[in-house]
């Protein structure tokens, strides 16, 4: 199928050409004919398949410019609202749609201002609340309600901001939710206010015979050495490091610096133009290294990223999801190590659980510099942590259990 079978405005049209797009993607092939058709629509798609431009055709063929906000798109962080923007302003070019992205952390003078010409708005919902709230938003004319990435809106705790904004707007309209994972929260959202939704699914944009996953076992303290020995023995062409913590994602930074690696960090502690403009440098190849923490794994397109590091296991499982989905994309290979220290033992085990179809191939730990500061024996298997053995479907791996004395190797 081709573009031109979807029976799009020219306009739309001539905007797809010239950024390069001839066959849609499957979530595009599903979703754009119902969503022109006005129904509603809940999306199963993961980050990178495509579905901006599936909602987009529909705000874009919908909406007239000078006629008020028609159009409300809610995403979970400001660096997705931004990137959905600058998408819709893509696709819209041909058109006169006035598009505007608002979020925290920045002046919301300018965006009053704004909100008074704009046609479509693409927003976090603490900020569009706020707005609400403030009566600085008129959402009287909105025809078009789309929630993108609605499962880490679950995870972030807006699912009340979301339901407050979705009252604030007309009954009629049609809804679109787009979701890699249907969480409860928002599956009662889709029965609460979505007439009889049309379900489309896209598929992973990563694919599985190209990606390679490895874990190694390491003390905590040793962590950061192994993690530099990887990155000068695999010499990577573009790598991200995803940490729990704010404070990590520096430390690792500073560490890697000193070390003649060039990494820069990405979390929420940084204000928005850093934050833009980091994400701009490392598309550009200014950094090999992105160190960050969940905040980047979800929704932003970064594209030829080689490796992915898992410095620290995340919590939530899906996170592990959603961060090895930046790799192995297009047919290109992609590599993810997985640095377990003793305090990440929980958390692995979760990823296990969860997916006990993953061959997470257990490595041999090199020997670092940092281990002839010590006796070698000292590092043996045998002879420091005592290891329990515990199985996840059909892989098993070691969880350490202290012993006086002793190290863990």
């Amino acid at each position: 199928m081709k573009f031109e079978n979807l029976k799009l405005s020219k306009q739309l049209m001539e905007s797809i050409k010239k950024l390069g797009f001839t066959e849609p993607t499957k979530i595009q092939k599903e979703a754009i004919p119902p969503i022109l058709e006005g129904k509603d629509i809940i999306g199963e798609s993961a980050t990178g398949s495509g579905k901006t431009l599936a909602f987009g055709t529909g705000i874009v063929e919908k909406c007239k410019p000078g006629e008020g906000i028609q159009a409300v798109v809610l995403t979970p962080t400001r660096e997705l609202a931004e990137q959905v923007k600058d998408d819709m302003v893509s696709f819209a070019k041909s058109t006169k749609l006035d598009m505007i992205a608002i979020y925290g952390g920045v002046s919301i003078e300018p965006q009053i201002k704004n909100l008074r010409k704009t046609d479509v708005v693409i927003a976090t919902p603490g900020r569009f609340l706020d707005h609400v709230n403030r009566g600085t938003i008129d959402t009287s004319k909105v025809k078009i309600f789309v929630l993108d990435e609605a499962d880490r809106m679950v995870e972030m705790g807006f699912i009340e901001d979301v339901e407050k904004i979705i009252r604030s707007c007309p009954k009629e309209k049609q809804m679109m939710l787009f979701s890699a994972t249907m969480y409860e929260p928002a599956k009662k959202i889709a029965r609460k206010y979505m007439k009889n939704p049309v379900t489309v699914q896209g598929i992973e944009m990563v694919d599985p015979t190209k990606l390679k996953q490895k874990y190694y076992e390491v003390p905590n303290k040793l962590k950061k050495d192994l993690l530099l020995h990887l990155l000068k023995e695999e010499d990577p062409f573009l790598v991200m490091i995803f940490c729990n913590t704010r404070n990590n994602t520096e430390n690792i930074v500073r560490f890697l610096k000193a070390n003649g690696i060039k990494a820069v960090e990405i979390h929420g502690g940084l204000n928005q133009p850093k934050r833009l403009k980091t994400i701009e440098l490392f598309h550009k190849g200014k950094f090999d290294v992105l160190v960050c923490t969940d905040v980047a794994a979800r929704g932003l397109h970064i594209e030829g990223v080689t490796h992915i590091y898992n410095y620290d296991i995340p919590s939530q499982p899906n996170d592990y999801i959603h961060r090895i989905g930046r790799t192995a994309r297009a047919g290109k290979e992609g590599l993810v190590i997985n640095i377990v220290g003793e305090r990440d033992v929980e958390n692995f085990s979760g990823v296990f659980s969860m997916f006990h179809e993953f061959d997470i191939e257990k490595m041999p730990r090199p020997y670092l510099k940092m281990d002839s500061k010590h006796p070698k024996k000292e590092y043996d298997n045998k002879k420091g942590y005592q290891k329990k053995n515990f199985s996840s479907g059909n892989r098993q791996y070691s969880k350490p259990t202290r012993t006086t004395g002793r190290r863990y190797s």
